[in-house]
C-alpha cells in the first residue's frame, strides 16, 4: 500500500530521496533477450540531468547509472541482454547540500508537499523535499529507457510548447527543432522570447509554469482495454503522477468542449493498410483503445514552489511564520520535465503492449 510501484505486467518501483546516498528503480516484467547496457539508459538520463544551463537547477549531478541485476553476458551472449528477472538500477547522489534546508526543518513551504507529507506520516525528510523531490524522476527516466527497448517500432517525442504566458502556435510546431535548443522548443522564434521571460523570472528569484506536449508514433491499433483499463486513463494517471503536474489533456483535451460534433469526430477513409484518419481530436485513443494514430497528450506544470520571495506559512508547532526557500531550484520545472514525460509514456505503452500480447497473442 506504499504506492511506489506502477504498471501491471511491466512494473516499475522507484526508491530513494533527493539528499539520500542514492536513488533508483526496480523493473519487473521486462521480457528476456533484449539487448540492454548502461549506455542505453545513460543517453536518456543525460537529457534530464541538472546543471546544464542557467535556466535549470545548478545542482551538479552526473546521474551515472549502474545496472545491478537482470542482465547477462557471456561467450554465447556477447551483447548484454535482459534475463527476464528484475532489473535493478541505481543512480548515486553526489552533490547534496542539505544545509540549504536546515532552516525549514520544522517549517512548511507554501506550494510544497511538506505539510501533506507531515500530516500523513508524522515525519518528513526536509532535505530537498526527500521523496517528494523531483529528483525521483531520474529513476523514472531510467525505467523509460528500458521500456523503449520493448517498443522498437514506437517513437516517443516531447516538446515544451508554453512557458508562462508565451505559447507556441500549433501551426509553427516543428518537432525536428526540439533538441536544437535548451528549452525543447519546437519553434526557434520562440526561444529568445522564453529566454527573456526566464531571465526576468530567474533574477527576481521567482518561477513560472509550462506545458509539455508529447506524442507517440507507431503504436498499432488495439493497445489498451475497455472501461477500467483505458489507455488514456493509464496515460493520464502516469503523467499526473509526475512532480508539479497539475493537468493532463489527451488529444483535443479541454478544447474539445468548444468543438461541434462534426469538428470533433475524426473522419475516416479506406487506406491500403487500414483506415486513414482525417484528423486526430481523439489523440489516437477511442474507447480506451489505440487506433493506430499518433497518441498525443499535453501536461501542464505549475511554477516551481521554491522561490526567494517571502511567503506566509506555519511551522510544525502551528505558529505563523514567513519564509523563503533557499537552495538550487529550476525557475521552470517544465524544461527538464520533457524526458520524464516521454519516459512515463514509454512505460505505459510498454505495459499496454505486453498486456495486449498476453491477452490476444498478437503484437
Amino acid at each position: 500500500m506504499s504506492h511506489n510501484t506502477f504498471g501491471h505486467l511491466f512494473r516499475v518501483t522507484t526508491w530513494g530521496e533527493s539528499h539520500g546516498p542514492a536513488l533508483g528503480c526496480v523493473i519487473d516484467g521486462c521480457p528476456p533477450g533484449i539487448p540492454l547496457s548502461e549506455a542505453d539508459v545513460q543517453v536518456w538520463l543525460e537529457k534530464r540531468r541538472p546543471g546544464l544551463g542557467k535556466f535549470v537547477t545548478q545542482r551538479q549531478e552526473p546521474d551515472a547509472v549502474r545496472i545491478l541485476s537482470g542482465v547477462f553476458a557471456d561467450e554465447r551472449h556477447p551483447d548484454q541482454v535482459t534475463t527476464g528477472t528484475p532489473i535493478s538500477m541505481v543512480i548515486d547522489n553526489v552533490d547534496q547540500r542539505s544545509r540549504d534546508y536546515s532552516e525549514i526543518a520544522t517549517a512548511f513551504r507554501p506550494g510544497h508537499a511538506d505539510y501533506s507529507y507531515f500530516a500523513k506520516y508524522g515525519v518528513r525528510d526536509y532535505r530537498g523535499g526527500g521523496r517528494q523531490s523531483a529528483r525521483e524522476t531520474a529513476a523514472r527516466v531510467a525505467a523509460g529507457a528500458v521500456a523503449r527497448k520493448i517498443l522498437p517500432g514506437v517513437q516517443i517525442r516531447g516538446a515544451v510548447v508554453q512557458i508562462g504566458p508565451h505559447a507556441v502556435s500549433p501551426e509553427r510546431m516543428d518537432w525536428s527543432q526540439t533538441e536544437a535548443n535548451p528549452f525543447w522548443c519546437p519553434d526557434p522564434e520562440m526561444v529568445p522570447v522564453w529566454e527573456e521571460h526566464l531571465e526576468t523570472i530567474r533574477k527576481a528569484g521567482s518561477s513560472t509554469g509550462a506545458i509539455v506536449a508529447v506524442e507517440a508514433l507507431g503504436a498499432p491499433p488495439g493497445w489498451g482495454a475497455p472501461v477500467y483499463g483505458k489507455l488514456d486513463a493509464e496515460l493520464a494517471g502516469a503523467l499526473m503522477s509526475i512532480n508539479a503536474a497539475k493537468g493532463v489533456e489527451i488529444g483535443a483535451g479541454f478544447a474539445a468542449a468548444a468543438l461541434s460534433g462534426e469538428e470533433n469526430a475524426d473522419e475516416m477513409r479506406a487506406g491500403n493498410d487500414g483506415p486513414v484518419f482525417l484528423s486526430n481530436s481523439a489523440g489516437g485513443i477511442l474507447g480506451g483503445i489505440s487506433t493506430g494514430q499518433p497518441v498525443t497528450a499535453r501536461v501542464a506544470f505549475k511554477p516551481t514552489s521554491s522561490i526567494l520571495t517571502l511567503r506566509r506559512s506555519i511551522n510544525e508547532a502551528g505558529e505563523e511564520i514567513e519564509l523563503r526557500t533557499k537552495g538550487r531550484h529550476d525557475p521552470c520545472v517544465g524544461i527538464r520535465a520533457v524526458p520524464v514525460v516521454e519516459a512515463m509514456v514509454a512505460c505505459v505503452l510498454a505495459d499496454a503492449f505486453l498486456r495486449h500480447r498476453g491477452q490476444t497473442g498478437r503484437d
